[in-house]
């Protein structure tokens, strides 16, 4: 019986170590960090590189971990019965021009998707949540803001009935933009739909993995849970 082919791993053309890889796109993505400071302080930690490598591994592996962590929630979280979706859309700044981007969040404040438009009509409500259903599947009940592209979409979907307004029920939705806004400030910017698409989505995945909400828990559990996602970062594409 013929063995099934290994697949080849994506560091083979690099000469950096996976190690390193891994934690200079953490740093980049994880924190409020410019390119040019995760290269300092990877050179206080003895690893030369320039700042447009640190610009080539988040443009190549960023999304590939970021794909890896969403898999792995994506079949923690199946057959999952009592699922609550928190849908809402935010402003972002894109050379000067506001767009929107649009966020789907669990019960557990964990971001699901992200999904960036000029509009903020039926048609791209729509694209968005069948973006998130074919990825997540469906939800026990969804809960918006009272925007009506909202129940017009959900109205096309067939899943009307699982829509939730109210005054406050959506706040889990609104407090989870304060880490993307922080990001956001570091950036100063954003110049192009596409690598605004890209840092939103790589950044939500990795925001998740990394949020352990320590206020939560007491500090032996938190230590136990950091120490867990630490090393579950490091077996990513391995």
């Amino acid at each position: 019986m013929p063995r099934p082919r290994k697949r080849p791993s994506p560091f083979r053309y690099f000469n950096s170590s996976p190690e390193i890889i891994r934690l200079a796109v953490m740093m980049y993505v994880r924190f409020p960090l410019s390119m040019r400071n995760v290269e300092d302080l990877l050179f206080e930690r003895g690893i030369d590189v320039c700042h447009e490598t640190v610009r080539l591994w988040w443009n190549r592996f960023g999304p590939m971990f970021a794909a890896d962590i969403r898999r792995q929630r994506v079949n923690r979280m199946r057959g999952f019965r009592h699922w609550r979706w928190h849908l809402d859309e935010m402003y972002v700044k894109l050379n000067g021009e506001m767009v929107y981007l649009w966020r789907a969040v669990d019960q557990e404040g964990a971001v699901l998707e992200s999904y960036v438009t000029r509009t903020r009509d039926k048609a791209a409500a729509l694209t968005f949540m069948r973006k998130a259903l074919k990825r997540h599947g469906s939800p026990e009940r969804i809960t918006t803001v009272g925007l009506r592209s909202y129940r017009a979409a959900m109205t096309e979907l067939g899943c009307e009935d699982k829509q939730e307004i109210g005054r406050w029920a959506n706040n889990r939705v609104e407090n989870s933009h304060l880490p993307f806004r922080r990001r956001e400030r570091a950036m100063l910017r954003f110049r192009q739909m596409k690598a605004l698409q890209k840092f939103a989505s790589v950044h939500a995945s990795l925001h998740n993995h990394f949020s352990q909400e320590r206020h939560l828990v007491d500090r032996q559990t938190f230590k136990q849970r950091r120490s867990a996602a630490l090393a579950e970062w490091q077996s990513l594409v391995s």
